[in-house]
């Protein structure tokens, strides 16, 4: 199994479109980016998509134009699910899975595309290429939004973009002790914002929940380049 960030910036995007901070102007003369956070699961030969982001023609390519079998959305909010779109005349559009009012949501906007809905229940258990995936609620105001773990083989992957600290405690308990934990932390320490997690939460979180490893992801422009454990556009992981 091989997990790889495709973007790993907020909503905005980094460098930030008119921008001079620190982190933009070195983003702008190094030629780093953080696109929009999603990630890709390579199993066996096939790809499962995980949020599909307003970046992800730009991502597929950078990856190398991976097919991709099946895409899931955590929830509504465009910088997840707007990016499905690329797919047309591309390959066949891929099934999407998606917690209930998460699918519906997004297929209102999506409903000039055919595509095939599998809507799955929180907390209930689905195949993709093998992989057992579950979705979580978290905590993300007012917008229903859900996590996902991604387990094969023993090895347990969790992942949750957007989301507050205040996570409810039967989504805790499956993030206990996971292999790898990719995690909001829109901001530096010391900032509150309303529907996210700055950094030093991120961080509190990874270690409240025993993971192993983790990554933070869903970065604004405000997290500083060389932050310890927060992720790269294009970082790959294997399991």
């Amino acid at each position: 199994m091989i997990c790889t960030l495709l973007g790993t910036g907020d909503a905005v995007g980094t460098p930030k479109v008119g921008c001079s901070c620190e982190t933009c102007a070195a983003a702008l003369e190094s030629g780093r980016s953080r696109l929009r956070t999603s990630l890709l699961l390579e199993m066996g030969g096939g790809h499962i998509l995980v949020d599909s982001s307003p970046d992800l023609r730009q991502q597929l390519i950078r990856a190398c134009s991976p097919r991709v079998d099946a895409v899931v959305w955590t929830h509504g909010h465009y910088d997840h699910f707007i990016g499905y779109g690329d797919f047309y005349r591309v390959q066949a559009m891929p099934p999407a899975y998606a917690p209930p009012p998460v699918m519906d949501y997004c297929a209102r906007f999506l409903h000039f595309l055919p595509f095939e809905r599998r809507p799955v229940d929180a907390y209930v258990p689905f195949d993709i290429l093998g992989v057992e995936c579950t979705f979580f609620p978290v905590n993300h105001p007012p917008m229903y939004t859900c996590g996902l773990l991604m387990e094969h083989d023993g090895v347990r992957v969790a992942y949750t973009s957007d989301t507050r600290k205040d996570i409810p405690e039967s989504s805790l308990d499956l993030l206990r002790g996971v292999d790898m934990l990719f995690v909001d932390a829109i901001a530096p320490p010391g900032y509150s914002i309303h529907k996210h997690m700055n950094y030093a939460e991120a961080v509190a979180l990874a270690g409240d929940v025993g993971a192993r490893d983790f990554r933070c992801v869903h970065m604004s422009h405000l997290v500083p380049w060389g932050t310890p454990h927060a992720g790269r556009d294009m970082e790959r992981f294997r399991f």
